[in-house]
């Protein structure tokens, strides 16, 4: 799904656009932006926007998407929930009452990976510092290796879901570190990609993903549908990476290889002891119709939906976010009263995962600024998602 870049790409913007001959109004033209807001980004008025904004805008100016986003490294103040998480995950562990085990540490996780797929965020933040102590004095066996790479996984995960970026990345490069095995670390790469792609690091995000896409490709022949699925959710993550940063003939690649991955595994897997995903055809589907939110064809996203209409949220973990593409696609289409039912129906399913997703603010807020009148439930999901006033 395309996120939102926290950066100011004003002043690189402003550069190539002199460079290549363009006044404002003319690049607001080619790239579809509004006037308005391509003269509060250059003047700094403005400095956070939607990566699919800065896509077009890096199309129009013909350059790399990534050229005109510059990480600002600034420490952000952790928000309240996720400090004892993100303290377990950065502070060295102090010496526990008891010694754990790691049968203790293993009978942990049905519950833990329970409340992840569940997308009860708070519950699994709950559940990992403890766990997160535990593992942290294990040893490096290789079990308890795998043990703690598992539980860095999910904890980079969770965070980046609720956008503590800093402390999501220390457990994703603490969890490559601890990876007993190549498929274990693959899985790592996977989700610390994403959350590259999230900071708008495409280029660093393609370059990892490239890099371990090349390292597990399997020989066919004889490969398994855990190497498979393993390289198959790399080519996606290249696929996303190449596709936000205007290299549309490297992301049509990956893809078409992705899709050719899902139909040698025949069937949607189930996520993994090493995955934290599905894999199959219809994870494969949902994100290549994410392809119609960055390319401006929010009709492809519709198609894709009505195709795979009676699919389920069990059938793949990636259900949620392809919901979140329709609701943008129905926005991009000025159909808010339908946006506003996806995402009621996301609620309704997994309320904490939606409350922490800047996308969902981004649709209520286009719903506020374009409805003449809001319901109850509108003004009800817009203060839910966090649409300020």
């Amino acid at each position: 799904m395309p996120e939102n870049c926290d950066t100011h790409i004003g002043a690189r913007m402003r550069d190539i656009r002199k460079r290549r001959g363009l006044t404002q109004r003319e690049l607001a033209t080619a790239s579809g932006v509004s006037l308005s807001l391509v003269r509060k980004l250059e003047q700094g008025e403005v400095r956070d926007t939607r990566m699919e904004t800065a896509h077009r805008l890096a199309r129009s100016l013909r350059v790399a998407t990534s050229s005109l986003l510059r990480r600002e490294e600034v420490v952000k103040p952790v928000a309240e929930p996720w400090r004892p998480l993100q303290e377990a995950v950065e502070h060295p562990p102090g010496q526990p009452d008891e010694e754990p085990s790691i049968d203790g540490a293993r009978s942990s996780l049905p519950a833990l990976r329970s409340a992840f797929f569940k997308n009860h965020l708070q519950e699994v933040s709950a559940l990992l510092v403890p766990l997160l102590r535990d593992v942290d004095v294990l040893g490096d066996g290789e079990e308890a290796r795998a043990l703690r790479a598992h539980a860095l996984q999910i904890a980079g995960s969770v965070l980046t879901q609720a956008s503590q970026f800093g402390a999501a990345e220390t457990a994703l490069s603490r969890a490559a570190d601890a990876a007993p095995d190549r498929l274990r670390a693959a899985s790592v790469r996977t989700t610390w990609t994403w959350l590259l792609v999230r900071q708008g690091r495409l280029a660093e995000a393609r370059e990892m993903a490239t890099r371990w896409a090349d390292e597990v490709e399997p020989r066919i022949s004889r490969a398994t549908t855990e190497e498979l699925a393993a390289w198959g959710w790399l080519l996606l993550q290249v696929s996303a990476a190449s596709l936000r940063d205007n290299r549309a003939g490297e992301a049509q690649d990956a893809m078409r290889l992705a899709r050719s991955v899902a139909v040698m595994t025949g069937k949607e897997l189930p996520r993994g002891d090493s995955r934290l995903a599905t894999w199959g055809p219809v994870t494969v589907a949902y994100k290549n119709a994410e392809r119609g939110i960055v390319l401006d064809r929010p009709d492809e996203v519709l198609k894709v939906a009505d195709q795979l209409k009676a699919v389920g949220p069990a059938a793949s973990t990636e259900f949620h976010r392809h919901r979140m593409d329709v609701a943008r696609a129905h926005v991009m289409m000025r159909q808010y009263g339908e946006a506003v039912d996806v995402l009621s129906e996301v609620r309704a399913q997994a309320p904490e995962w939606l409350a922490e997703q800047r996308s969902a603010r981004d649709v209520m807020a286009e719903v506020v600024q374009h409805r003449r009148t809001l319901t109850p439930g509108m003004r009800e999901l817009a203060d839910e998602v966090g649409v300020p006033m």
